[in-house]
């Protein structure tokens, strides 16, 4: 039997995850979506020029970080890939309590990373999310190799990891197919991330009502390891999923958690 202690944390777990989707902060205005996603830009033209301030990285953050609630300073949820070249505070020139971020191999969107973004979303109130793809991923790679024929062996845990990257894989080949071998992976790379917006879209509600109603933006981008410049995807390809997810009837439609 479970002691009170562990009924009692499991109980207020339950309420948190159960909360609402607000995006006002409790201490602070929160700058616009666009405003956000011009601060990242800005960041990261300051990383890629050797001009970076490192904002917010002294001990009186740190002093703030252990005082204060995350969600009257996040003002960026990233979900990118787990990736050591993709160090996403440095890229965007942010510091503690600044973005919110989520890492898996691939920048994949399935239960966890899906419920990791309605966290940042809805309860550190971040105005945007960045699902940010890299160039050279090497699980679109692997996954290009095997959509190719030429795949090989992976550990048990990681075909179930990856396989949301297949249909970006596909995708792209249908798209482009003068390319062949690794000419594909950069096509895969990019559609990939749109298949993460997708993904979440259709098992996140809350995301699609937070941006339907313009509380939040979703946007795409793919960093260079190679330059630290990020490419930032069209939006009007966010919104082009959005409207064509909410046309599916498969898409999740309780946005909040329903015990049974």
């Amino acid at each position: 039997m479970r002691s009170l202690k562990s009924m009692a944390l499991a109980a207020s777990c339950f309420m948190l995850l159960t909360a609402a989707p607000v995006l006002a902060s409790s201490k602070a205005h929160k700058p616009s979506p666009a405003e956000c996603v011009k601060m990242l830009q800005d960041g990261n033209a300051r990383f890629v020029a050797g001009k970076s301030n490192h904002p917010h990285t002294d001990s009186k953050r740190l002093i703030q970080a252990g005082k204060e609630n995350q969600g009257d300073h996040a003002y960026a949820t990233v979900i990118t890939c787990s990736d050591s070249r993709v160090p996403v505070e440095r890229v965007f020139d942010a510091g503690v309590m600044d973005i919110f971020v989520i890492r898996v191999a691939g920048n994949v969107v399935d239960v966890d990373e899906a419920g990791s973004i309605e966290y940042g979303l809805a309860h550190v109130n971040t105005p945007v999310l960045v699902v940010l793809g890299h160039t050279q991923c090497g699980a679109v790679t692997a996954v290009t190799n095997a959509v190719q024929g030429h795949g090989h062996a992976l550990e048990r845990n990681i075909p179930p990891l990856v396989d949301n990257i297949q249909p970006a894989v596909e995708r792209a080949i249908a798209a482009h197919p003068e390319a062949h071998g690794k000419d594909v992976i950069p096509f895969g790379i990019e559609e990939n991330v749109y298949q993460g917006i997708q993904d979440l879209f259709m098992s996140s509600p809350a995301s699609r009502e937070l941006v339907k109603s313009g509380k939040a933006k979703v946007v795409g981008a793919i960093y260079d390891v190679a330059t630290g410049k990020v490419q930032w995807l069209p939006e009007a390809k966010s919104d082009e999923i959005l409207k064509n997810v909410e046309a599916n009837p498969k898409r999740a439609m309780n946005a909040m958690y329903e015990a049974h």
